[in-house]
């Protein structure tokens, strides 16, 4: 028997606890597809990838607090709540965990990071955190990926992107890679086809259809990124008006 398994290796429906098919999140293809077939999860990295209102960072965050993670994002220990805005899709799942796997873990949501470090500043910690509200919100991103990205577990990332430059991406790139190393699980949504590039990293690309896995090269958003760096009037004359 394998004692040395990820934090979580599947993602089941509970029992009992279904959500009824016409309410939300249950409406959602991807959402119904999970609480119809489960969801196996790279040891590795396992990114989702699809359009605003697809379900990818309702998935997340449903996992996030599955596994015992603050909704409005930080580490198991640490809970915090400023306005309940979670869906009930937590309830309706259950985690598969890994046979001898740790039960620390990382919830990085970037539209609430922002109350999250006032939650540091009112919770101080020996040695203190770094003052994150003192720094723009990109460099405070890059900050706590030196100061909390450094335990073996499990990290869920919402669009970790959205407060990164491009090097700033690469950098991250080079610390999930530095995590999966350290035989850390990742589940990130994102919109960033820098960031979906990561080598190794298992690929889902949510939308109408469901889930389905698939390469970085097929992914919709790669292509569209392409096709727009290689000729943006192509889609930009179907936007702005003529002068």
């Amino acid at each position: 028997m394998d004692f040395d398994q990820p934090p979580v290796v599947r993602v089941v429906p509970e029992a009992g606890a279904g959500l009824p098919p016409g309410r939300w999140p249950a409406t959602i293809p991807a959402v119904a597809q999970l609480l119809r077939d489960g969801l196996d999860l790279s040891p590795g990295v396992t990114f989702l990838v699809g359009e605003n209102g697809s379900g990818k960072s309702t998935l997340v965050e449903a996992i996030a607090v599955a596994y015992g993670l603050s909704p409005e994002g930080g580490s198991a220990f640490g809970r915090h709540s400023t306005r309940e805005t979670e869906s009930p899709l937590h309830f309706a799942i259950r985690l598969q965990r890994g046979i001898g796997s740790g039960r620390w873990g990382f919830f990085l949501r970037a539209e609430t990071m922002h109350s999250w470090y006032t939650y540091l500043e009112n919770h101080p910690t020996d040695p203190p955190d770094p003052r994150f509200h003192e720094m723009s919100h990109g460099e405070s991103f890059l900050e706590l990926l030196d100061a909390r990205f450094n335990s073996t577990g499990f990290y869920c990332l919402d669009e970790p992107e959205a407060a990164l430059s491009f090097s700033s991406t690469l950098a991250l790139i080079g610390v999930l890679d530095r995590l999966v190393s350290e035989r850390s699980q990742i589940l990130c949504a994102t919109h960033s086809p820098v960031l979906a590039a990561l080598p190794g990293a298992a690929i889902l690309e949510v939308g109408e259809w469901g889930l389905r896995e698939t390469t970085w090269e097929e992914l919709e958003l790669v292509q569209h990124w392409k096709r727009y760096l290689q000729a943006p009037d192509r889609y930009l004359r179907h936007l702005l008006a003529d002068d």
